[in-house]
């Protein structure tokens, strides 16, 4: 679950680092009445979950009401890649004398932490990883012992980091980490990590992804879906209790497990297509479950074909096949179905599909993942 910048500062300061004093606006009026709260000069800050913003006039600096009002009334309700600003930000205009970069997220690969560091903050890290990448610092953080100090502070060397501001942003690698890991986070950056004049360390920004797996451990978590940005298929799968995620592409993706649905992704891009959603129906597959996904992905008028990659351990073949074929029955399809089916009762499934009587143009089965995949982007290209 990602948050919008206000709510990842507010989730920060549960943790004792430091952001600035403001408040989120919905209207024009309530945007000059956060900025007499927050004091003059005041920064006006678009509220969407897309980088960006500045470039698009999405951040704005105001020295009293009548340029807030000003400001306030462009942004909202500015399109921004594609994303409507609905709220924004009106905090206390931070002195700056250096920015920084610091993160952590999960490297699943080496099955560690990941802090990343830089001392060139203030732009977009791909891009530093790009132009110079030996100015970002990669720590691998053991999760069982957690981030010394000791640690933190020879990041911070190796990273480059003002000697004055050293200790300060070593303690701040601290808190961050502490509320990457207490407060059950997928990624928690600041960009930029600043030093003020004062020398004071200080969150200028916040990106918070939160893992919804940790979602029953943080009851206060409902908020944050009361301004989750969903579009209307997302919000179709979520009502029907579906793991989804919308992309862009034309081939929908229905694939039982996280992990095979994230290579079908994988194998769906390498065979020269683009995937439209990511969907994990999990261990079932009956007609019901089925049915909400087919629903689902026909809801995206972009979808040419429909990729159905199953792989039957516990979930057997059989059921799977029954299962789509009762689904058919329900949904009325707009792009045709290429399933691949393997695993246990494999071959008694693709006997069911295959004496359903179902057309050629409506559902073709393939041997392998590969063959699966090239026929459906295949057909996504003819369409």
């Amino acid at each position: 679950m990602d948050l919008f910048e206000y709510q990842g500062k507010q989730y920060f300061a549960r943790y004792g680092i430091a952001v600035s004093a403001g408040g989120v606006a919905l209207t024009v009026d309530e945007a000059v009445a956060q900025a007499e709260l927050a004091k003059y000069p005041v920064v006006i800050k678009a509220q969407v979950q897309v980088g960006g913003r500045g470039k698009a006039g999405g951040i704005k600096l105001a020295n009293n009401a009548d340029e807030v009002r000003l400001h306030a009334k462009n942004i909202l309700g500015m399109d921004i890649k594609g994303h409507i600003v609905k709220r924004v930000w009106v905090e206390h205009a931070s002195d700056i004398a250096e920015e920084y970069y610091a993160s952590f997220t999960l490297d699943r690969s080496a099955k560690r932490h990941l802090l990343m560091l830089s001392a060139q903050g203030g732009v977009e890290i791909e891009h530093v990883a790009v132009v110079d990448p030996t100015a970002i610092v990669k720590l691998h953080v053991n999760p069982v012992e957690g981030l010394s100090l000791d640690a933190a502070k020879r990041a911070v060397v190796d990273a480059r980091i003002s000697e004055k501001a050293q200790d300060g942003v070593a303690a701040m690698l601290l808190k961050l980490y502490e509320c990457f890991t207490k407060g059950d986070c997928d990624l928690a950056e600041i960009n930029p990590l600043i030093l003020k004049p004062t020398g004071e360390v200080h969150a200028l920004d916040a990106k918070v992804t939160l893992d919804a797996n940790a979602a029953f451990r943080h009851p206060e978590w409902d908020e944050y879906r009361e301004t989750e940005e969903l579009d209307e298929r997302e919000k179709l799968a979520r009502e029907k209790n579906l793991q989804y995620i919308g992309l862009d592409g034309s081939v929908g993706i229905i694939a039982n497990g996280a992990g095979l649905a994230m290579s079908t992704l994988d194998v769906v891009n390498q065979v020269g297509g683009k995937a439209a959603n990511f969907l994990d129906i999990g261990g079932g597959a009956n007609a019901e479950l089925m049915t909400a996904a087919l629903e689902v992905i026909n809801s995206d008028t972009k979808v040419k074909s429909i990729f159905i990659n199953i792989f039957g351990g516990i979930t057997r073949g059989d059921e799977v096949a029954k299962g789509i074929v009762d689904a058919m029955k329900r949904v009325t399809l707009r792009a045709p179905i290429v399933i691949r089916l393997d695993g246990t009762n494999a071959t008694e499934g693709r006997a069911i599909i295959a004496a359903a009587g179902i057309a050629e143009s409506q559902l073709i089965s393939r041997s392998t993942m590969l063959e699966a995949a090239r026929s459906a982007v295949e057909i996504a290209g003819k369409k």
